[in-house]
């Protein structure tokens, strides 16, 4: 098994493994995963390239940020670890919230220069489709928090902070957000309430989009939403699997990805 290492970023340490031979692969995880889910991928393809899967911060064995991040936070830090590899340009595979992240970075010059293939699998960053349950959600959570609001500083946090504890305004987030606390509660905020239409006409790369037929945290639409702004994207669709297509399907995904990452 590939040891752990260290890239230090303003003072932020990124936990990495690097695994294989050949020309470099950045792989990113998505929210509330790590390095661990994606090694089985890379491992899949130590044979084509030397992949770099990386823990983002506040995720796997990297610790959380100082401060709330944002997207573009988050793709500093990638593009500051590319850096580090040298002036070779490198490949990039990105499950879920790593296509976020990808998707900031390949429209930036930076990118445009320093990143070769692009591969998404389950990418979100797109706006989604909203039933009338989220809407109702999300107006008495709002209705909840209004009496709150009129208090002074230091009350009105205290007494929000209890809010959040109750059971009522639990059921009332996503999964993801009802688990976090603090810095990646507001990280998690920014992340998903940023969406990133306006960087897909800005990316030049050759990119392959691989998606799960049964993908209901980014359903395929999003898929197909990225592959019709992207020039040079395709979508690939898998089917029997879900968001996490490279575990369900993995010969195939990986039968898939090499044959991608071979050509040209």
């Amino acid at each position: 098994m590939a040891d752990n290492q260290t890239f230090t970023y303003q003072n932020q340490d990124i936990i990495y493994q690097k695994v294989g031979e050949g020309k470099p692969l950045v792989i990113l995880h998505g929210w509330g995963s790590s390095k661990r889910v994606m090694m089985p991928v890379a491992q899949n393809l130590s044979n084509l390239r030397t992949s770099y899967v990386l823990d983002l911060p506040g995720f796997g064995d990297s610790p959380e940020p100082s401060r709330a991040w944002n997207i573009d936070d988050y793709a500093d830090v990638v593009q500051a670890f590319i850096e580090s590899l040298g002036k070779e340009k490198v490949d990039v595979l990105v499950h879920s919230f790593g296509g976020r992240i990808i998707l900031k970075l390949c429209a930036r010059d930076f990118g445009k220069n320093r990143i070769a293939k692009v591969l998404i699998t389950g990418g979100a960053g797109m706006k989604p489709r909203r039933s009338m349950k989220y809407y109702i959600r999300k107006y008495t959570a709002k209705i909840l928090k209004a009496p709150f609001m009129l208090l002074p500083g230091s009350l009105r946090e205290k007494a929000l902070g209890w809010l959040r504890t109750t059971s009522l305004w639990k059921s009332l987030g996503s999964s993801d957000y009802s688990k976090l606390s603090g810095v990646m509660r507001e990280t998690f905020v920014k992340s998903v309430t940023e969406y990133l239409e306006s960087c897909l006409p800005k990316i030049p790369h050759e990119t392959l989009l691989i998606w799960g037929r049964n993908d209901d945290s980014t359903p395929v639409y999003q898929g197909q939403r990225i592959e019709k702004g992207i020039k040079n994207a395709a979508l690939v669709i898998i089917e029997d699997a879900g968001h996490y297509a490279f575990l369900d399907k993995p010969k195939q995904f990986a039968r898939i990805a090499e044959a991608f990452f071979k050509a040209g």
